[in-house]
């Protein structure tokens, strides 16, 4: 569910009319709601309550970094899951306490490290041995255990799309399922590492819960293993990836997946932490584009919008369907043409959809890129020198800038020539 909806023949976000932000801002820009983000997180939360659960959940910032949008999570009590510097600097801008921020990631830095380690945050999701060795030295001079866990690769397809599947042996998340049991052994002797848990993240964009359970379930004999070994572990940090409605998906409730985490995990006293990113924000955003021309090709129409691939990468990047439907309502029964929607960007990639059956539009007509508010600015670019877009958060009926549009002359500034041109003048 989602707070988009045609009010007097056209799309509102809540109470807010688009066109308004629309005359605002200028297109393209991406549009959050609140009453959607708090919703979701609400229901989430509250699936996990119900399944008797004692858990904490991060909101996985890689989905959508916004500080207005994490901070609307925040206050509702959601907790960080970061996978950077960056990020975690936004999250705690954002108002996020550091008891409440899990740092993962494949490739920290000694100086990400440090910052964190600093910071006090709950705890390091350690994915290698170089890595924990590197993090015990760190936490050890400034005279401290750091909290970890450590991501374990249960070697488990989650039968999603290749680039975003984290838990078979052969990706480069985590440690190996087989080895698991040595590298924990190798931690609970390293002085600055206080080992409190397991992590397991096995990929995005789920729509069945199979491979939940298969993975929690090797999880389940790992802790058994671990406190056979005198390792006392507490808390299970299971990663996200529950998935949404693009299309034709039908991914499991979050009441479903609660049961799943219950029924494997439930009984071993152990603290749940869960990384939701897609299933938060998804549907709590749109993309709106303006159409620049329509295009009448030899052997199909083209619609080109002012949105490009650098806007919305996901298209290009994994085949992604986005719905796509005008800002004003079209009347029922109306005629649809077949159309490709494409951006400006000078590449073939720059196409959104093919043969989408919309209804018939012109230039200047405003309209929207469905289910966007998840890796969609977080993964936008200024490819062909194009400015980074706006992002618009909504509540009732009030909206505000929370990202402003950069000027040229913003982005120039970023750039200097060495001396060896000389200057002008």
């Amino acid at each position: 569910m989602n707070h988009f909806h045609y009010l007097n023949g056209e799309l509102h976000a809540e109470s807010v009319a688009i066109s308004r932000i629309a005359a605002r801002v200028g297109t393209p820009f991406y549009c959050y709601s609140t009453a959607t983000l708090a919703r979701h997180y609400t229901v989430f939360r509250d699936a996990l309550a119900a399944a008797g659960l004692d858990a904490t959940v991060c909101f996985a910032c890689k989905a959508n970094p916004n500080i207005a949008v994490i901070r609307t999570l925040a206050e509702l009590g959601a907790g960080a899951d970061v996978v950077s510097e960056g990020e975690l600097r936004q999250a705690l801008a954002a108002g996020v306490p550091p008891a409440r921020i899990v740092f993962s990631g494949v490739g920290k830095t000694r100086h990400e490290l440090e910052f964190a380690v600093a910071k006090g945050i709950l705890q390091i999701n350690v994915e290698s041995e170089p890595e924990l060795r590197l993090l015990s030295e760190v936490a050890a001079a400034r005279g401290i255990r750091m909290p970890v866990s450590i991501r374990v690769n249960p070697d488990v397809d989650a039968g999603t799309h290749a680039k975003i599947t984290t838990g078979k042996k052969e990706n480069k998340f985590g440690i190996e399922w087989t080895r698991a049991r040595e590298v924990y052994g190798l931690a609970a002797g390293l002085p600055g590492i206080e080992v409190v848990g397991v992590a397991c993240h096995i990929g995005s964009q789920l729509t069945e819960l199979e491979p939940f359970r298969d993975a929690f379930v090797r999880v389940r004999d790992l802790v058994a293993m671990l406190r056979a070994d005198g390792i006392q572990i507490r808390r299970l940090d299971l990663g996200g990836g529950l998935g949404v409605p693009y299309e034709h998906e039908s991914p499991p409730s979050p009441a479903a997946y609660a049961e799943v985490i219950r029924a494997t995990l439930g009984d071993l006293n152990c603290r749940i932490i869960v990384e939701p990113g897609r299933l938060l924000v998804g549907n709590a955003g749109i993309l709106v584009s303006k159409v620049i021309y329509v295009k009448e090709g030899a052997t199909r129409t083209f619609l080109i919008v002012d949105a490009a691939m650098n806007d919305l990468m996901r298209p290009a990047l994994y085949d992604a369907h986005h719905a796509i439907f005008p800002v004003a309502e079209p009347a029922a029964g109306s005629a649809r043409i077949e159309v490709d929607v494409v951006g400006p960007v000078c590449e073939t990639g720059d196409t959104f959809a093919k043969q989408r059956s919309l209804p018939p539009m012109r230039a200047g007509d405003l309209l929207v890129f469905g289910t966007a508010g998840a890796y969609g600015a977080a993964m936008s670019s200024t490819y062909n020198t194009r400015p980074l877009i706006p992002e618009v958060l909504v509540k009732d009926d009030d909206f505000a800038v929370v990202r402003a549009r950069p000027s040229y002359e913003d982005m120039l500034a970023l750039e200097s020539l060495p001396d060896w041109f000389g200057h002008e003048g």
